[in-house]
């Protein structure tokens, strides 16, 4: 346990100081061959963000501790100040929350994700082609036939292969395990736990696999991330601020729910939406704007080290717009690694980008792993990033006489 834990709760004033957290998700890499020993980061043409580099501070997060590797909520909530391993919450709760669904204490939520296997059971594609939103809601439509005694079923598409589920009723638990098996050319696993939960989970994965049985690709689902409801503090609470998110991905929105951030609807919803968006959030008052970026994440996980690169370009070259609302701190950070040679999230360190006055400038050259590992804010866990924010923004007092 922390020795300053609610220290900046203590600390928190409230100023007119706005604040951007931008995170490009699964930005941080490992050098590659392909890139001529670079990261995706280091071979992206990015003069807007160096620029900022060269004008600000940068350093190291670790999203969880070291050699940990995050999933995305739990790596989120650090970014937001909230310690992941106080504050766990499973990937079925932020799903439900990400889409809108009225969340009650003790319901049971699960992330489902639409994938393909082969004869033999065995799963072939993880998330059945990336399948079409539209194509989602017809196949989440078919399973609310599904009825399981003594429970509500209620079922939400989110976005292309991703839907969840939750279950309503009496004497549900976290029990049920993930069926993902994380790899292809695994089986799902099977759904441990003989209390409630888990009959009713196997109950509803059969109904599900007999009525998806002959849709292919998505012929059947994996189940992720079971847990139960329960209300966080809020970060105007915990900071005394007025925070805002402007996030295209339905998970991103709940984890920003969860935390008390107003969820912002984008359109058009690419990056230029989402800087019409940052400028209205400002307009109105909001002083913590938290802006997500997808597309480096899912890149790193295709492998597809070129689609990583175009994603972290994009979002440079929108930089300019976010900048336009004179904030007085900006800071730019992947919530985890996502290594293309992996395909996966890693523990790796992530690089973060601090801008704003009094930062100690003038050590870094340009916004990539290399320079980061250099920087002159170091290594730190990114539960700290709030607390920096807040004190460059002059947002927490002075600690003791």
């Amino acid at each position: 346990m922390k020795t300053y834990e609610g220290l900046l709760e203590r600390l928190a004033r409230s100023n007119e100081a706005g604040m951007l957290l931008a995170v490009i998700d699964g930005l941080g890499d490992l050098p590659m061959e392909e890139l001529g020993g670079r990261t995706p980061l280091e071979a992206a043409r990015t003069p807007n963000l160096d620029g900022l580099a060269l004008r600000g501070a940068l350093g190291m997060h670790v999203p969880v501790a070291p050699g940990i590797t995050p999933g995305s909520g739990p790596a989120h909530l650090g970014l937001f100040g909230y310690d992941p391993v106080e504050y766990r919450v499973g990937r079925g709760v932020l799903a439900a929350l990400g889409v809108g669904f009225p969340l009650e204490q003790g319901d049971l939520a699960a992330r489902i994700n639409f994938c393909t296997v082969d004869a033999d059971g065995t799963v072939v594609d993880r998330r059945a082609g990336r399948i079409s939103t539209d194509r989602c809601r017809e196949l989440v439509n078919l399973l609310r036939e599904i009825t399981v005694d003594g429970v509500e079923i209620h079922l939400m598409p989110v976005k292309q292969h991703r839907a969840c589920v939750v279950f309503r009723g009496e004497g549900l638990t976290e029990e049920p395990n993930d069926t993902d098996p994380g790899l292809v050319g695994e089986k799902p696993l099977p759904i441990n736990g003989y209390g409630r939960s888990g009959e009713v989970a196997r109950k509803f994965l059969k109904a599900a696999a007999e009525i998806l049985r002959n849709q292919h690709p998505a012929n059947y689902i994996l189940l992720r991330g079971f847990a139960l409801y329960k209300e966080f503090p809020s970060m105007a609470r915990r900071f005394l601020l007025k925070p805002a998110a402007v996030a295209l991905y339905p998970m991103y929105r709940g984890v920003a729910r969860l935390v008390g951030m107003d969820v912002l609807e984008s359109s058009p919803e690419n990056l230029e939406g989402q800087a019409e968006t940052v400028a209205r959030a400002v307009s109105e008052g909001y002083d913590y704007v938290f802006v997500h970026h997808k597309p480096a994440d899912s890149a790193g996980e295709d492998g597809d080290h070129e689609a990583k690169v175009r994603a972290i370009e994009e979002f440079d070259a929108a930089l300019p717009r976010f900048l336009e609302n004179d904030f007085s701190v900006v800071v730019v950070t992947g919530d985890h690694s996502t290594p293309c040679s992996m395909k996966l999230h890693s523990w790796h360190p992530v690089p973060v980008l601090f801008s704003g006055e009094p930062l100690r400038r003038g050590y870094s050259s340009a916004f990539s792993e290399r320079e980061a590992l250099k920087g002159a804010m170091g290594t730190f866990h990114s539960v700290d990033i709030i607390g920096l924010m807040m004190a460059v923004a002059g947002k927490l007092s002075k600690f003791g006489a």
